[in-house]
C-alpha cells in the first residue's frame, strides 16, 4: 500500500506549533489542569465531544442534548456514564459499542504495497466537491451520516482532522474512507491520544485489505505525531470489524459512550429487533415503513413476506412485490418470451430469440448471430444462464444445463455493452445501476480457487449473505475459457472475469449510474413499464454508452432488490407508492 501525501510532520516543530495556535490548540505535553474545558470537534456528521473535559455529569448530559437536527454527536471518555444518562433517561442512552485502541509507541504497523489502489490524505488541490459526494455516497450505502456540504473545504488545512482516502489507481475511484482526531489538538490531551471514526469501504471494492489499510494508515500519520495510542468505536455486534481491529492489534478497553436518542439511532434504544429474520431486501423497506409510523406485521420472514398497514388500509408485500401488482403483469415478467412479445409490440427493443427445441434452427441461429446467451424461460437469480457461447457443444450443454431450472430453453442473440439495471416505481424511473460480473485479482501467490473463495466472502459480508461467486460449472467455463484453472496461480495485478453474467446472487457487483442515464434510455424504461402495466420493475438493459441512446432491454424483474440501489431513494419511493399520504417531504 502506497501512502501518498500525508504531510506528517513533527509535533514539535516551533512552526509548525504556531501555525496551529490559529486552531486553538495548546502545546503537546501540558498538565492535566491546563487541558481544554468542554471539549467537542465538528466531525461533519456529528460532533466528539470528549466527556473527561466536562467538570460535572449536569453539564455534559445538557451538551449532548444539544445535538443538532440530522446529526450523531458521540460523547466518549466519560468518568460516570450511568450518572450521566440518569440525569436526562428520557433523551440519552448508552451506546451499545466497545472501544479498541491501538498502542503506538514502538508499533511497527507493517504496512504492505496495495495491488491497483492507493491510500492519502484530503489536502489543499483536490477536486473537493467530486471527494464530498464520493465519501456521501460511500456513508449513505454504508447506513451512516453523511457529512454536511463544504464540511471538507472548511477543514482541508485543520491538523486536529485527518481524513485519508483509499483510490484506485486506474480510475481514481474513491474506494474507502476514514476519519482521525488529534486528541492533543483537541482538548491539549494529556495522554497524547487519537481517534479513528467513520471508516467506510465500497462494499462493492474488489480489493482486499482496503478498511486494513486504512487503519493502518492513520495509525501511521499519529504514530509520526507522537501519540501514544489510537481509540476507536465500534458496535458490539460487528463481529467482521472486530476481528478485523483485533488482528491489526487493538485491544479492548473500558471506555463507553453515551448518545442522544434520535431517528438515526433508535434501534440501538429500542429493544430486541424484531425484524431482523428479514432480508436486506425486505428489511430496507420495513425500515422505511417504520419511520413513517406505518404499522408492520411479519408474515413469513424466510421467504420476505410482511403486512403493511396505516389508517384503513393494509397491503402484502413479499420484498418489493407487492399486491399492487397483478397477477397479469407478474406472469408478463415470469415469462422471458411474453416480456418480449409485450415489448417489442410497444416498439421496444429486445434482441433476437428462438425456443431452443430443433436443433437445425438452433445451428442457423448460431450462424447468424455468432455469439449467443442461452437460458431458461422462466426462473431468476441468473440460474442456468450462460453468456458468450460461441460453438454448436456449448450451446448444447449450456441447454441441458438451463433445461434444469425449467423446461423450456431459449437462446438470445449476445448484445454488447454496459450490463445496465433500471428501477421503475411508480411509472417512474427512480434508480439506474451498472452490474459487472465477478472478477478476482491476482496477487502472484495464491490459486484462482483461493481469491474465489477470499471474494465471495468479501461479497458475502457486503451484501448481508445474498452475494457469493458459485464454483460451478459456468465458473469453471469462464477459467478454461481464459486458459486457466481453479489451481493456476493468477500474476499479482491480473485480473480475471470468472462470470459472463453480472448476476448480483453469483457476486456481481453494482454501481449507481442514476444521474449519468441519457433521458431517452429513462423514457424507454418508462414506457416498458407501462406495456407491461407493473407499478414496480427492474429492467435489464445492455447499453453501448450510457449517456447514449442505443439499447437492447434483456428481460424484466418483477420483484427487484431495491436494496442493491442505494443511496437513490428506492424505498422511500416504493413506500410511497403504497401510502402516498405517508410521503415525508425532502
Amino acid at each position: 500500500m502506497t501512502v501518498k501525501a500525508l504531510r506528517i510532520e513533527n509535533p514539535m516543530d516551533p512552526v509548525r506549533m504556531a501555525t496551529l495556535k490559529h486552531w486553538g490548540d495548546l502545546p503537546a505535553h501540558a498538565a492535566l489542569e491546563d487541558m481544554q474545558s468542554e471539549a467537542a470537534v465538528d466531525c461533519g456528521w456529528g460532533r466528539l465531544i470528549f466527556g473527561q473535559t466536562f467538570c460535572s455529569p449536569g453539564r455534559l448530559a445538557r451538551e449532548i442534548c444539544r445535538e443538532a437536527p440530522g446529526q450523531r454527536d458521540v460523547a466518549l471518555y466519560i468518568r460516570d456514564p450511568h450518572v450521566v444518562v440518569s440525569l436526562d433517561p428520557q433523551q440519552l442512552f448508552l451506546d451499545p459499542s466497545h472501544t479498541f485502541r491501538l498502542p503506538l509507541c514502538d508499533k511497527n504497523l507493517d504496512i504492505n504495497e496495495g495491488r491497483g489502489w492507493h491510500i492519502r490524505q484530503l489536502v489543499e488541490g483536490i477536486d473537493i466537491a467530486r471527494h464530498e459526494a464520493a465519501i456521501n455516497r460511500l456513508y449513505q450505502v454504508r447506513g451512516m451520516v453523511r457529512i454536511y456540504e463544504n464540511f471538507l473545504a472548511r477543514n482541508l488545512d485543520n491538523p486536529l482532522i485527518a481524513i485519508l482516502v483509499a483510490e484506485a489507481d486506474d480510475s481514481g475511484e474513491i474506494l474507502g474512507v476514514v476519519t482521525g482526531i488529534d486528541h492533543v489538538l483537541a482538548f491539549n490531551d494529556p495522554d497524547q491520544g487519537a481517534s479513528l471514526w467513520s471508516l467506510a469501504v465500497d462494499p462493492q471494492c474488489l480489493y482486499p485489505g482496503v478498511g486494513a489499510g486504512l487503519a493502518k494508515a492513520l495509525a501511521t500519520l499519529f504514530q509520526a505525531r507522537q501519540r501514544t495510542y489510537l481509540d476507536l468505536s465500534v458496535m458490539h455486534d460487528n463481529a467482521e470489524a472486530i476481528a478485523l481491529y483485533q488482528k491489526l492489534g487493538f485491544q479492548r478497553v473500558p471506555v463507553y459512550c453515551v448518545k442522544h436518542k434520535n431517528p438515526i439511532n433508535e434501534k440501538l434504544f429500542v429493544g430486541p429487533d424484531r425484524y431482523s429474520d428479514l432480508n436486506i431486501y425486505a428489511r430496507i423497506i420495513v425500515d422505511d415503513a417504520r419511520r413513517r409510523g406505518i404499522a408492520v406485521d411479519i408474515l413469513d420472514a424466510s421467504h420476505g413476506y410482511f403486512r403493511l398497514s396505516q389508517g384503513g388500509r393494509s397491503i402484502i408485500c413479499r420484498e418489493s412485490l407487492s399486491e399492487l401488482t397483478t397477477a397479469i403483469a407478474m406472469s408478463r415478467c415470469d415469462d422471458k418470451r411474453v416480456t418480449r412479445n409485450a415489448l417489442t409490440a410497444s416498439g421496444l427493443r429486445m434482441p433476437a430469440q428462438i425456443l431452443a427445441d430443433d436443433p437445425e434452427t438452433v445451428r442457423d441461429f448460431l450462424a447468424r448471430h455468432q455469439r449467443v446467451v442461452v437460458k431458461p424461460a422462466r426462473g431468476e437469480q441468473g440460474h442456468g444462464v450462460q453468456v458468450d457461447l460461441r460453438t454448436p457443444d456449448a450451446v448444447e450443454a449450456a441447454v441441458a444445463i438451463a433445461q434444469r431450472f425449467c423446461d423450456d430453453v431459449i437462446i438470445e442473440e449476445m448484445v454488447e455493452g454496459e450490463d445496465l439495471r433500471v428501477i421503475v416505481i411508480g411509472y417512474q424511473m427512480v434508480a439506474a445501476a451498472t452490474r459487472r460480473p465477478a472478477k478476482i485479482t491476482g496477487d502472484g501467490h495464491q490459486n484462482i480457487r483461493t481469491l474465489i473463495e477470499k471474494q465471495s466472502r468479501r461479497r458475502q459480508a457486503a451484501t448481508g449473505g445474498e452475494s457469493h461467486i458459485p464454483l460451478d460449472t459456468e465458473t469453471l467455463r469462464c477459467i478454461e475459457a481464459a486458459d486457466y484453472t481453479l489451481d493456476s496461480v493468477l500474476p499479482a495485478g491480473q485480473h480475471l472475469w470468472v462470470r459472463k453474467t453480472a448476476n448480483l446472487h453469483t457476486g456481481g457487483t453494482i454501481h449507481d449510474v442514476t444521474h449519468q442515464v441519457h433521458p431517452h434510455l429513462r423514457d424507454v424504461a418508462e414506457q416498458a413499464a407501462r406495456a407491461l402495466e407493473i407499478p414496480v420493475v427492474g429492467f435489464d438493459f445492455m447499453v453501448p454508452d450510457l449517456a447514449g441512446e442505443d439499447y437492447a432491454i434483456i428481460e424484466a424483474n418483477e420483484r427487484p432488490g431495491l436494496a442493491n440501489h442505494e443511496p437513490q431513494p428506492t424505498a422511500q419511493r416504493f413506500v410511497d407508492l403504497l401510502f402516498p399520504h405517508s410521503r415525508i417531504e425532502p
